[in-house]
């Protein structure tokens, strides 16, 4: 009886093994299969931080990467900045939800990334201003030849950042298990917005600033507030204005006009002009003056269209229409710019 109880025991003992195996098993397999879709997101993420198209392609159900093109990323044009703008993208896994019986998953990333606002920003404007001044040169550029600028500039105000500007998103990608692995459903928009550094297009903000540059120019706006001690003086990166006087008289159809006088320097490395660099209006009655040309000619005036070396100081003449003897309030700013609060204004008394 002793030997069919021993036996008895052996025989349960092995049966819990197998239990505990057979339960540790299926729970291994279980959790085996739930990191797949992590890692599947983590290739995903490790391949945008490489700029790594293929392996992204791979990882995507649809392998549908058109909406890179659409920003521009994938153009060979700007490969650099954003191959420098992408490795310095961090993520971290925050939330995986795995569902075994339908094969589907979501796996959760914060990621932190470099915002590019004041980047592009900085390009735009050095932009604007190279093809007006290429224009008024007389010289014309190829396409290819603008797109090589525009990156050429682009990379320039990259490397001029002193410090990146990070930003942080959290992105919640929906995965589905297929016969080639777990793939992440579709290529989302906040992704594409990540590896280009929160920008939409290159091509398209650069159209969107001439557009919006074209309606300020055609639309006449509200005066700005001036008090008595301002003075028309102004200091940018790019140059620095200071009045100097300003003449009533009369244009070309003896209409009676102001024409304003200022200092220009350069104090950019390269050759410039004000016509380039300065944007100045003058206002009267709350509405803005339209540009001028005086009866007399003056070199002043020729100035606001020469080519200035750097450092070279010339004085510069600009000349608007008068409607009657009331002030006129003039403000200056660096054309193109997107910064409001570097401006500069006065009122000039017209009697």
């Amino acid at each position: 009886m002793a030997k069919k109880n021993k036996k008895g025991h052996a025989g349960l003992i092995i049966f819990i093994l197998i239990l505990v195996l057979a339960i540790g098993g299926g729970a291994g397999f279980y959790f085996y299969q739930r990191q797949q879709p992590r890692k599947a997101v983590e290739q995903f993420l490790d391949s945008m931080q490489n700029m790594d198209f293929t392996t992204m392609e791979s990882m995507i159900q649809s392998s549908d990467l058109s909406a890179l093109d659409n920003a521009d990323i994938r153009n060979t044009a700007y490969t650099d900045f954003f191959s420098e703008i992408n490795k310095k993208m961090t993520y971290k896994i925050t939330k995986n939800r795995f569902d075994i019986q339908n094969g589907t998953a979501s796996v959760t990333a914060h990621i932190t990334y470099i915002n590019g606002t004041n980047i592009y920003k900085a390009t735009i404007t050095e932009f604007l201003r190279q093809i007006v001044s290429n224009a008024y040169a007389g010289n014309q550029l190829s396409e290819d030849e603008t797109q090589e600028t525009l990156a050429s500039i682009l990379n320039e105000q990259a490397k001029k950042v002193e410090k990146d500007e990070f930003s942080e998103a959290d992105i919640t990608y929906p995965l589905i298990k297929t016969n080639s692995g777990w793939k992440i459903v579709s290529l989302d928009d906040e992704t594409v917005k990540i590896m280009s550094a929160n920008f939409k297009s290159v091509e398209d903000e650069i159209n969107n600033s001439l557009n919006n540059t074209d309606s300020e120019d055609s639309s006449a706006s509200s005066a700005p507030e001036a008090s008595a001690d301002d003075t028309l003086n102004l200091t940018t990166d790019k140059f620095t204005i200071k009045y100097t006087k300003h003449v009533i008289t009369k244009d070309f159809a003896g209409n009676p006009c102001i024409m304003v006088y200022y200092d220009y320097t350069n104090n950019e490395s390269t050759a410039s002009s004000a016509m380039v660099d300065v944007s100045l209006k003058a206002y009267q009655h709350g509405e803005a003056c339209e540009a001028a040309i005086p009866e007399n000619n003056d070199d002043a005036i020729d100035h606001f269209t020469a080519e200035i070396q750097p450092g070279q100081t010339v004085n510069v003449c600009q000349a608007f229409t008068l409607t009657d003897e009331s002030d006129v309030t003039v403000q200056a700013q660096e054309a193109f710019s997107f910064d409001e609060d570097a401006v500069a204004k006065q009122i000039l008394k017209v009697k």
